[in-house]
């Protein structure tokens, strides 16, 4: 007899009126993915989000772990979520009739529709994916794409923002997603709040590469990791840097440094670099009142135009358009070296 935990809803937020995020389970749910929209839009959420779980009936659900967990709602409750997130399950069959029907009623009434890692079959069963860009785990990104051609997989990126359809790459980068949403709803510094209280990195850009193939890099006395090298770019982000200057920084040739920091990483030096400006960026458009071409200067741009184009590729809107949906209530200066 397998073990069953109880999933509770979350009660209606006191302040405001929450946008309401529904996880639907299907039977084989893996854990992980199911536990990433649940903490950071339940645990993490209030009062911004509320969060419930539906099954295709209200009831246990098996998990690819052998226990399960309980679903309080069937499908019904959808009707009435702003965001739909679907977790990945071991199984790869087509979704019930009326699974797929309520998924696609909802896209077509406005919903946001989410999947974690292979949730992404369950949203190409629906066609709501023909057409589009999309992620899933790296190990069924062949399976996804020979079943759906219609579907561009991209397998080694963490997640996909397609608007109103968004999918993520395998267990983990479910975090980086629902990040990526709370970014985008409320702002970095709301997502960076998030991001220390659940003890991760505050961003991680979607076009990442989904791993690394040595991820831990063995420690020796003749070849020290990156990081200082990294903390110390992050404080001279408005200087020229290039992989010259911090290779010389870390004492070694820019061919090492490349090699080293890609392996550190998953990531090269310039993109790294780019990721870290825009951050700053938008920490600076959200609190203070610094002008735009003061802001692209102290972020290491090279003019208005570079940070403007730059911007529209990443966040795909303007820092004037960023400012003004996320501009903080009080303006207080941070600190910018």
């Amino acid at each position: 007899m397998p073990s069953i935990i109880g999933f509770m809803p979350y009660p209606q937020r006191p302040v405001g009126s929450p946008h309401r995020v529904v996880a639907l389970a299907l039977p084989g749910v893996v854990l992980l993915d199911l536990a990433a929209p649940a903490h950071l839009f339940g645990h993490c959420g209030g009062p911004r989000y509320s969060f419930d779980l539906a099954g295709a009936e209200a009831g246990p659900i098996a998990t690819s772990t052998g226990f399960d967990v309980v679903a309080p709602h069937g499908l019904a409750t959808l009707e009435h979520a702003d965001t739909i997130v679907v977790p990945g399950s071991e199984r790869r069959e087509r979704p019930a009739p009326e699974i797929l029907t309520v998924l696609r009623t909802a896209f077509a009434r406005g919903a946001r529709i989410m999947s974690v890692c292979t949730g992404a079959f369950v949203l190409a069963h629906a066609g709501l994916l023909d057409g589009r860009r999309a992620a899933t785990h790296w190990a069924s990104a062949t399976r996804l794409s020979e079943l759906f051609p219609s579907i561009t997989v991209d397998p080694s990126v963490l997640y996909v923002d397609e608007g109103q359809i968004l999918t993520s790459a395998g267990v983990a980068s479910g975090l980086d997603l629902c990040l990526h949403v709370i970014r985008r709803d409320h702002g970095s510094d709301v997502a960076a709040r998030v991001a220390r209280r659940t003890v991760i990195a505050p961003h991680r850009d979607g076009g990442q590469a989904q791993y690394i193939q040595q991820p831990v890099v063995p420690a020796r006395d003749d070849e020290p990791g990156l990081a200082e090298t990294r903390q110390w770019a992050l404080g001279h982000l408005g200087e020229p840097l290039d992989v010259e200057m911090l290779a010389r920084k870390a004492c070694i040739s820019p061919r090492t440094f490349a090699r080293r920091f890609r392996r550190e990483t998953g990531t090269t030096p310039i993109q790294w670099l780019l990721d870290q400006r825009i951050l700053a960026a938008r920490a600076l458009l959200e609190n203070t009142d610094l002008s735009i071409e003061v802001i692209a200067g102290r972020c290491g741009f090279t003019s208005t135009t570079s940070l403007r184009e730059q911007f529209a590729r990443r966040v795909a809107t303007t820092p004037s358009a960023y400012r003004r949906a996320f501009r903080t209530a009080t303006s207080e200066t941070l600190p910018v070296h």
